[in-house]
């Protein structure tokens, strides 16, 4: 946690799917908030080769350019900007070149978070706003493109742990057919699995389920049926777990071409949401509650929250 801060903050959440960006102050509600999200694929290979892909470097920097052009037209301080890097940074033997093109755009150092850092940000992003307080403890699942955070908490976390299971990473180890074939899917079941049997978050310990970040929302999207891809229809919506089921089946079964005409898709997500809402179903399946309640505000959220007092 920083000390007092002046005027509005800037906070970046960079994963191995997406770039997102809030610009604002508390409570980060309302037109004078800035929200951008970029799906450019960071973590592309990562998981084969152990490097940032230069295409994907040329997708992360064009997307910090215009997010720099933002930052400043909202006039935020350099000291107010706080950029985080998670699942593929880490994971990278080529994070140097992504640092160095992170501070030649914004003037800041790139934190790479640990895997517990990211998982205390998630909790608080998630639980901190919520209308309808969960009952305790509460499990936060926070679905990234390289891991997947698991969180059990009160009023903080409790115990927490970071697993390098994703929906990118899962996706390209082990989908090969299109849509995917049943040896796909139980290649990715079988890593899900091992992961959460050695994790040490109890999920059936959970007295409510959180779920965050563009899987589960995408997924939530889906249960709801919606024209189009809806923030305020999406955030805090409680859902039956046979519903979430349901929904994922069907997006297992789809092809990357039809899931690209669901109106609620987002075109960067269509190829690798297999295997994130693959994730997600193994993890409801080992809760001992029937109900998932999804939120809009998650890690991003939690580092903005972190720069101001």
């Amino acid at each position: 946690m920083r000390g007092p801060v002046a005027g509005p903050v800037a906070a970046i959440d960079c994963g191995t799917n997406t770039v997102k960006l809030l610009v604002g102050t508390q409570p980060f509600t309302g037109p004078d908030v800035v929200r951008e999200n970029r799906m450019v694929r960071l973590g592309q290979g990562v998981d084969a080769t152990g490097r940032l892909a230069d295409e994907a470097l040329e997708r992360a920097f064009a997307a910090l350019d215009e997010y720099a052009g933002l930052i400043r037209e909202q006039g935020v301080p350099v000291e107010n900007i706080r950029f985080c890097a998670t699942s593929a940074t880490r994971d990278a033997t080529n994070a140097a070149v992504f640092a160095a093109g992170v501070r030649e755009r914004l003037g800041v150092e790139p934190e790479v978070l640990s895997g517990v850092e990211e998982a205390g940000l998630a909790f608080a992003g998630a639980v901190r706003d919520l209308r309808v307080p969960p009952r305790q403890p509460v499990l936060v699942v926070d679905i990234g493109g390289g891991s997947t955070e698991l969180i059990l908490g009160d009023a903080s976390p409790q115990v927490a742990c970071s697993l390098d299971i994703g929906s990118v990473r899962l996706h390209e180890r082990h989908v090969r057919s299109d849509p995917a074939s049943m040896k796909d899917v139980q290649a990715c079941v079988r890593d899900i699995d091992e992961a959460l049997e050695s994790a040490p978050v109890d999920i059936a310990a959970a007295a409510s389920v959180v779920g965050v970040a563009g899987t589960i929302t995408t997924v939530a999207a889906g249960v709801l049926d919606l024209p189009a891809y809806d923030r305020d229809a999406i955030d805090q919506v409680r859902l039956p777990f046979d519903d979430v089921h349901a929904l994922v089946g069907r997006l297992v079964g789809m092809t990357v071409a039809e899931r690209l005409e669901l109106p609620w898709m987002h075109p960067g997500r269509a190829d690798v949401i297999d295997a994130g809402a693959l994730i997600l179903s193994r993890v409801l399946l080992r809760a001992s509650v029937a109900e998932l309640v999804v939120s809009e505000s998650d890690i991003l959220d939690g580092i903005a929250w972190s720069i101001t007092p």
